[in-house]
């Protein structure tokens, strides 16, 4: 069963709102998605319980103070706080997502944050609400994969950024996935259903016209760490069962060699 775009927006907005209720599974991806405790610590109390990323582009991207950042589907915005830290007072981060609770918390966690420096705007990543060449760096922190025309998200990506602008990304992809898991709307919401293989991902940046891109790393995960990724968008009382969990991990283990999280970088020449 295919998933809409809308219908993944309010999977994710019952994602926030039950995580801030305590009546869902999922509890937060941060430590799973490498953020060391350190960063945690740089973010408000419960950012990190909302950050649903299976990665952490902004350790490992070579931001600069002063430059302009911009955050696709910044959800809660963990990513866009320790971007804006990294970037100072000179710079600017900018978060786009297009689920009002998710930009709802996240204007109030920088808020919290009190930085001056982030601003967030509803849209989608097929279509930018931002100015042509006007960012420096892109990141994104597994949402591409959610996109079902990803090569416009890629056209997209040129295009906002500067001439010598660089682009990381933490993505889930995939190769020769079963055609049960592609279907699944449940496991797309889980980043696993709308994957795509890092030859694709790669073509589809040479399309958008970078001439330098690659992998620079990638993580993989065993059947109880991808078991767990689903049945966070479960609620708690079926999450939570001894069956449901034993399941899960039965369903994950043919899986775990192909499915895993990249990250990706490119440059705007």
């Amino acid at each position: 069963m295919k998933i809409t775009q809308e219908e993944i927006a309010a999977e994710y907005a019952n994602a926030v709102n039950g995580v801030q209720a305590g009546v869902v599974g999922q509890t937060g991806s941060a430590k799973f998605a490498g953020y060391s405790a350190a960063e945690v610590e740089l973010v408000p109390e419960g950012v990190a319980q909302t950050s649903f990323g299976c990665g952490n582009p902004v350790a490992f991207s070579e931001v600069l103070p002063g430059q302009t950042v911009l955050d696709l589907g910044c959800g809660a915005g963990m990513d866009l706080i320790l971007a804006a830290r990294k970037v100072g007072a000179t710079g600017k981060v900018i978060g786009v997502d297009m689920t009002p609770e998710m930009l709802t918390l996240a204007r109030q966690n920088i808020a919290r944050s009190g930085l001056t420096n982030v601003e967030v705007r509803q849209g989608k990543i097929e279509a930018l609400p931002i100015e042509s060449g006007s960012v420096d760096w892109v990141i994104s922190n597994c949402v591409i994969n959610l996109s079902p025309d990803k090569q416009t998200v890629f056209n997209e990506i040129a295009r906002v950024l500067k001439t010598g602008g660089q682009m990381l990304v933490s993505d889930i992809v995939a190769d020769n996935l079963p055609l049960w898991v592609r279907r699944s709307g449940l496991l797309t919401v889980a980043c696993a259903g709308g994957a795509i293989s890092e030859q694709a991902y790669l073509s589809g940046l040479s399309q958008a016209g970078f001439t330098h891109h690659e992998v620079i790393a990638r993580e993989y995960y065993d059947a109880e760490q991808m078991a767990s990724v689903a049945l966070g968008v479960l609620p708690a009382f079926m999450a939570n069962r001894k069956l449901t969990k034993q399941l899960f991990a039965r369903l994950a283990k043919p899986i775990t060699t192909k499915l895993w999280s990249a990250r990706i970088y490119a440059r705007k020449s």
